[in-house]
């Protein structure tokens, strides 16, 4: 709402004139005394909750007439919405503090059907104005004097009977102050959360946020310039380049100032000739993997739309076993995650790819029982993630098998999905570290089997114990050296730096061993990259491809504030 100060105006009092005899005798010996005051206070809206900010605070609506509504306003977030029914002509209002002898100022914005606004209790005349109805929003005015004993005065709004609703925001009762003051002045607001993409074209983004309270505006910037600005809490971005990713933030304004910027989303326009992106490019060099909880375990539960911009790659865990060789389906525990829904999970895969990021589906897990030995079994895996990618839009596939994996088997059938679903396929293994000490073993043959369509390697950091390095010395888990000495195996031992990630827990409630700070985590990836930040151990060579790091969870990342993601995300895209 409009809450900029009112035109200061100030109460006038009459001083006597002086017959022009008297005053020529007096002139030299008479001192009028108590003809001159001081300066009187500025006037104020002495009405609370002038705007409906706070809902029907501090008003009173006859029957059940009244309430708040979001849209449309005049000002700020909220308004009056008022319905007229039977007898009751939907009468709102609010008892104010005045001086007594005081003439004040009354308006309000109305909008709708047959509005009226008055003050009664005035102790001189009570006035009343009126509107028969209008499609925009139109100021009524009118104003009173209070009588010599007035110190309240009851201001209102009201409807016609059988007429349509009507709205009302920021009224003004413009005065001095009786002694009851006025709602304080705005402060900044806070910056908007929920800054999401929504639809998109070859030259536009849509984006969406949530409301900030006692915000009157939105700016919205793309690639930290001003884009445009809005009064609600979305906005379409014009004029963009077909097929390119852009950085988007949106602050929140009043008369007070602006907000911090929100934080930054990703959004991707479509190719020339309309459709939405391909999502499984979108990958960046430099990616970051978190597994989003299926479940709750003491985790913070998250919806996906909750997963932080910093993460690229969403691996939603798990998928779970059928009673068909090596098949797999999945089912959201909706009732564990609070209410969601399966529409509502499939809304937000969508969101998240239109942001640029990859949503894919784990299969395995510490408890997961997929067993894939067979022919038959292994097109049976491809055909059923096949038709969850077909189901939900999931861009990929994650194998953590952690009960065993058989590589010939395996290999068949990534092949064969990869050729139902094409080249933009994800495609991402989490191997325990035992799984990747040898090239001879099975995730290792697996990996090295499927490089030409494989995205990355995340090997689990933790649960592990001592480890052989590339260098053939023993290194304990929770160490810099620990992290360098068994990636250089992979890295080493044929796998394209681009698919080598660091997979480390969130929190030390993510693992039972293993976890090391984000600063850790930092440290070996600017020792595989750039030869920097290194322990005892320093590859021979630098892996500036190297693709990231992943964390078990998002989940346990939200539980400690979102501390390893704000700390490692923005390390991972700042690599070379």
């Amino acid at each position: 709402m409009d809450r900029s100060p009112a035109p200061s105006r100030r109460r006038r009092r009459t001083r006597p004139v002086l017959g022009s005899a008297m005053a020529v005798v007096a002139a030299g010996a008479l001192t009028l005394t108590g003809l001159v005051t001081s300066a009187e206070a500025a006037d104020v809206n002495v009405a609370k909750n002038a705007g409906f900010e706070s809902g029907l605070a501090n008003w009173t609506c006859t029957g059940n007439s009244g309430t708040t509504v979001s849209s449309p306003v005049h000002g700020g977030t909220s308004a009056l919405k008022a319905t007229p029914a039977g007898q009751d002509n939907a009468k709102c209002s609010q008892t104010v503090a005045v001086k007594p002898n005081s003439t004040y100022a009354l308006s309000s914005w109305v909008q709708g059907g047959y509005t009226y606004l008055g003050a009664s209790g005035t102790g001189t005349t009570d006035v009343s104005t009126w509107t028969p109805g209008s499609s925009d929003w139109t100021q009524l005015k009118t104003s009173f004097t209070t009588g010599p004993n007035t110190t309240s005065v009851t201001v209102y709004t009201h409807g016609w009977y059988g007429q349509a609703a009507y709205l009302a925001d920021d009224v003004q009762v413009t005065g001095p102050d009786g002694g009851g003051g006025t709602d304080p002045g705005p402060s900044i607001p806070g910056a908007p959360a929920g800054l999401a993409v929504g639809s998109t074209t070859s030259s536009s983004i849509d984006l969406s946020w949530n409301s900030v309270s006692g915000a009157t505006g939105y700016t919205v910037y793309k690639d930290g310039v001003k884009a445009t600005t809005s009064t609600g809490t979305s906005a379409t971005v014009t004029g963009l380049s077909a097929d390119t990713a852009y950085q988007f933030s949106v602050t929140a304004t009043n008369a007070a100032g602006e907000s911090v910027k929100s934080a930054t989303v990703s959004g991707r326009t479509a190719k020339d000739g309309g459709g939405n992106p391909n999502p499984g490019t979108s990958v960046p060099k430099h990616a970051v993997t978190g597994y989003w909880q299926n479940f709750n375990n003491g985790a913070t539960v998250q919806k996906l739309s909750d997963v932080p911009a910093n993460y690229d790659i969403i691996a939603v865990s798990f998928a779970d076993a059928t009673t068909t060789p090596g098949a797999v389906t999945f089912n959201l525990d909706s009732a564990g995650l609070n209410g969601y829904t399966v529409a509502q999970f499939k809304a937000d895969i969508k969101a998240k790819q239109a942001a640029g990021k990859n949503v894919i589906i784990s299969v395995g897990g510490e408890k997961g029982s997929v067993s894939v030995n067979s022919d038959a079994s292994a097109t049976n895996f491809a055909n059923s993630v096949y038709s969850l990618i077909q189901e939900y839009g999931f861009n990929g596939v994650d194998i953590d098998l952690e009960n065993g994996l058989n590589s010939t088997y395996m290999t068949k059938a990534l092949r064969s999905l990869s050729q139902k679903a094409g080249s933009g396929l994800v495609i991402t293994m989490a191997p325990q570290t035992i799984d990747m000490q040898s090239t001879a073993g099975e995730y290792f043959k697996t990996a090295l089997n499927i490089k030409d369509i494989l995205t990355v390697v995340n090997m689990q950091y933790y649960n592990s114990g001592s480890m052989l390095g590339c260098d053939g010395k023993v290194y304990s888990q929770g160490s810099v050296d620990f992290l360098t000495a068994l990636a250089c195996i992979q890295l080493e031992g044929g796998l394209d730096p681009s698919q080598v990630g660091l997979g480390v827990p969130a929190s030390t409630r993510g693992a039972g061993s293993g976890y090391v700070a984000p600063s850790v985590v930092n440290a070996a990836l600017d020792c595989l990259a750039k030869g920097t930040s290194c322990g005892s151990f320093k590859p021979s060579k630098t892996y500036p491809g190297l693709r990231g790091a992943m964390t078990w969870s998002t989940n346990w990342d939200a539980t400690a504030g979102n501390a390893w993601s704000n700390a490692v995300g923005p390390h991972v895209h700042g690599l070379p």
